[in-house]
């Protein structure tokens, strides 16, 4: 793990802060303005400090542009200078690992000592991605063999003497994005951990399973977590929940309606007559984030980090309001201590 110029000072120190964005399409806008905004995003997150820039990977979702990470992640590179950019991640049940490492090996190449490897063991979303994608739900039991197989990639050749070049004359940082038996796979392959969502406990678990059973090795000599979530600031606590409804009421749309739609404003989702079971759905979800002012995210966030022991937040908002979002995360960074790169 490279060293970081962009460990929190202020409230939080020691503690690394990174973004994910999601390319999120806003309701009555361009899909191609949502991965236009993540590349100024990007450039924002660099100014403010910011240690690392990731890009997600989506298939047939709506509400998501962001659909080829590796493409997105040159995008991204090339906009920026200094900030560490990467996936979170790469589903790689949908991929072949060669494929995989030649794809990152020509992102380092590239912006040499810039590229992150986030990996998760998600397939598609739907049954028609699954099979337009060639893969089946049971892909997923495979990710430690497919992730050993694409490590395996940047130290040599395959056994059947297939080498990944470039890949074979770099080394990309690797993470694994899971929480339950995935934290098992990060700790047995020895790299660092990415968890995220709503429920503490289960976070904490998977964080203490994680250091128990971690296993040093080529990639990485110790444990290293990174929670994700939503993180929302803004000068009084109703308008930073209100940053984060957007997300939450597209996220209670897809678990009642089956499809992830684009992000409406706040006030329009303010105005909606929800069924009982969608309405606890969005609370549950917004109950799930991190939000309010400087004072009220410092007491919040700052038990999330201590109750997992994590030494980076990986900061994954999205909603409709761009200038609110914006400021959020400059709030954040005032809050972090993070150094601006024109200040370096």
């Amino acid at each position: 793990m490279p060293p970081s110029p962009a460990t929190g000072a202020g409230a939080f120190p020691g503690v690394r802060f990174s973004v994910l964005d999601r390319s999120r399409v806003r309701e009555g806008r361009p899909v191609g303005e949502a991965l236009r905004e993540t590349v100024a995003l990007a450039r924002e997150a660099e100014r403010l400090g910011y240690h690392r820039f990731w890009v997600s990977e989506h298939h047939g979702v709506p509400g998501v542009a962001g659909s080829a990470p590796a493409v997105l992640a040159a995008a991204v590179a090339s906009a920026t200078a200094r900030i560490r950019v990467g996936t979170g991640g790469v589903m790689l049940p949908n991929h072949q690992p060669l494929v995989v490492a030649e794809q990152f090996g020509v992102l380092e190449s590239l912006f040499p000592g810039r590229i992150d490897m986030g990996l998760g063991r998600s397939v598609g979303f739907t049954d028609g991605v699954r099979r337009a994608l060639g893969r089946g739900k049971d892909e997923a039991d495979a990710f430690p063999e497919r992730l050993a197989e694409l490590l395996g990639y940047f130290e040599g050749p395959a056994a059947s003497g297939v080498r990944a070049r470039p890949a074979d004359a770099v080394r990309v940082p690797a993470f694994v994005l899971a929480t339950g038996a995935g934290a098992r796979t990060a700790a047995a392959a020895g790299l660092p951990l990415v968890i995220g969502g709503p429920r503490r406990e289960k976070l904490v678990r998977a964080a203490r399973t994680y250091r128990e059973e971690f296993r040093p090795g080529p990639w990485a000599a110790d444990p290293y977590v990174v929670v994700s979530g939503e993180v929302a600031l803004a000068p009084d606590e109703r308008a930073a929940r209100r940053l984060l409804l957007p997300e939450a009421w597209a996220m209670s749309h897809a678990r009642t309606h089956g499809t992830f739609p684009p992000l409406p404003p706040a006030a329009r989702i303010e105005a909606m007559d929800l069924p009982e079971r969608q309405r606890g759905l969005l609370e549950s979800g917004l109950d799930g984030g991190v939000s309010g002012t400087e004072e009220q995210v410092t007491e919040r966030l700052g038990g999330l980090i201590e109750a997992t022991g994590a030494q980076e937040v990986l900061v994954t908002t999205s909603t409709y309001d761009r200038a609110g979002l914006l400021d959020s995360y400059r709030r954040l960074a005032r809050l972090a201590g993070l150094v601006p790169s024109g200040a370096r």
